[in-house]
């Protein structure tokens, strides 16, 4: 008579005993491989949401209207005007017409624009003109404070019509200064990059002027930490140097964390 074939179970218990010793002892030399790629991808993808949002801050200063960058809530937040496209305008010494930037007579809200018109084009009832912007808290020189600056109104081939014509307010203490280089900048409104550390977020504001509600963009999230410097804090710097500390780690690991520091090297040309 044939004998059947198979195990006996002291046979199946010390083959799953002699399995579990040999899995445990490649889990021993296993772990510590994995989690060290486990926590440089976690690095990797910190590292490079730092880096985006860095590179993203750089690329808007560097189109900064000369002079408007400035440093708040002790490095919380920094904030200027960006610059969309810019030209040159007619003078009054160059035409004693109508067709110059009127700098004594506020009725006079219209100029010609010097050569090629700026691109992309102006839009009217958006776009806004500032002339020799020379930095917050400047009499009469602060576009943070609607001294130089003026809404456009319309746009007919090299002619632009401005809203009103605060470059000769009248009762003014002081005249605004003509640029030197006869040189204008379009702008939209300010714009805001704020260390919100209490979401642990990055964020982008704009359209934040009363009584309009601001919009908000996050540029990065988990956020620990963010500080922003400016170095040049005197007017009509013709450069300066803004620095971002940014350090992000992720909330199920805290012990994983990236810093990241960046300067930006800012023009201020008038």
């Amino acid at each position: 008579m044939k004998r059947a074939g198979g195990f006996t179970l002291i046979e199946m218990i010390v083959v799953i005993v002699l399995t579990g010793i040999v899995a445990g002892m490649v889990a021993v030399f296993l772990r510590a491989p994995v989690q060290a790629y486990v926590d440089s991808a976690a690095r990797a993808e910190l590292s490079d949401a730092a880096d985006i949002a860095v590179r993203r801050i750089a690329r808007e200063v560097r189109r900064a209207l000369p002079n408007s960058l400035r440093v708040s809530g002790g490095g919380a937040t920094v904030e200027f005007f960006p610059t969309k496209s810019g030209g040159r305008y007619l003078a009054e010494e160059d035409d004693e017409g109508a067709g110059y930037l009127d700098f004594t007579d506020s009725t006079k809200r219209s100029f010609t624009v010097v050569g090629q018109m700026p691109s992309p084009a102006i839009v009217p009832g958006t776009d806004s003109i500032v002339v020799y912007n020379l930095g917050p808290g400047i009499d009469r020189a602060d576009a943070y404070a609607g001294d130089n600056i003026a809404l456009v109104s319309s746009v007919a081939g090299n002619v632009v019509t401005l809203a009103s014509n605060p470059f000769a307010s009248a009762g003014a203490t002081a005249p605004i200064l003509s640029s030197p280089a006869r040189r204008f900048q379009v702008v939209t409104g300010p714009v805001k990059f704020v260390c919100d550390l209490a979401n642990r977020q990055l964020v982008r504001q704009w359209n934040y002027t009363p009584p309009a509600t601001a919009d908000t963009a996050i540029l990065a999230t988990n956020v620990t930490a963010c500080r922003f410097t400016y170095e040049a804090n005197i007017a009509n710097t013709r450069s300066g140097l803004l620095g971002i500390s940014l350090t992000l780690a992720r909330p199920d690991m805290p012990a994983e964390s990236v810093q990241l520091f960046h300067q930006i090297h800012v023009d201020n040309p008038i």
